[in-house]
């Protein structure tokens, strides 16, 4: 769903489009990622029909309120918006930036972040071994939110050290984090 919000001129390639993979990949997207209106809701899968079938059979049980009044700006946008979803990008990538060079000054180990809307941090330079544990008391000491990754994988303890940070958010949003995140000695 983040295709079109990759940094530094980097392409997206997806699966569907090498050797083999068309005839079993789905495509999913999302205008809400794309176009920042997250709350839409509106997205698509894109494949083989007897596949694409088999996920309209489980998505009529699994939506309650459709978005159709939102899908003629998403048509538009998806036809003319290019220039907007070029000049978003550029402004998450510097939103990006930004936040990990906070986070690093505030002695988080960064990974680099290639798009989407988060960066991911290594808690392990601040004294921590566990995310959870981690992320558990933050709002209560900083007012910052963290997402610790082993909450969104099968096998957490390769990513156990690790917490998710989103920086889509206004610049002033972002620094008053990354100072209360500073001020908090989280060593």
């Amino acid at each position: 769903v983040y295709e079109h919000l990759v940094f530094d001129g980097a392409c997206h390639h997806p699966i569907a489009t090498f050797p083999g993979m068309a005839q079993r990949t789905l495509s999913v997207s999302s205008a809400g990622k794309t176009f920042s209106v997250t709350g839409w809701k509106i997205g698509w899968v894109c494949g083989p029909a007897h596949l694409v079938a088999a996920v309209r059979a489980v998505k009529q049980f699994l939506t309650f309120v459709g978005g159709a009044p939102l899908q003629p700006a998403v048509a538009h946008a998806l036809r003319a918006e290019h220039d907007w979803v070029a000049a978003h990008r550029a402004a998450l990538q510097d939103k990006q930036r930004r936040l990990a060079a906070g986070l690093r000054a505030a002695g988080f180990g960064v990974l680099s972040s290639d798009g989407t809307y988060f960066t991911c941090a290594d808690v392990r330079p601040l004294g921590y071994r566990d995310g959870v544990e981690f992320c558990r008391d933050l709002p209560a000491r900083t007012g910052v939110v963290a997402i610790p990754v082993q909450v969104f994988v099968d096998d957490p303890a390769p990513w156990r050290h690790l917490v998710r940070f989103a920086f889509c958010k206004r610049d002033e949003v972002l620094d008053e984090a990354i100072a209360r995140l500073a001020r908090a000695a989280l060593r």
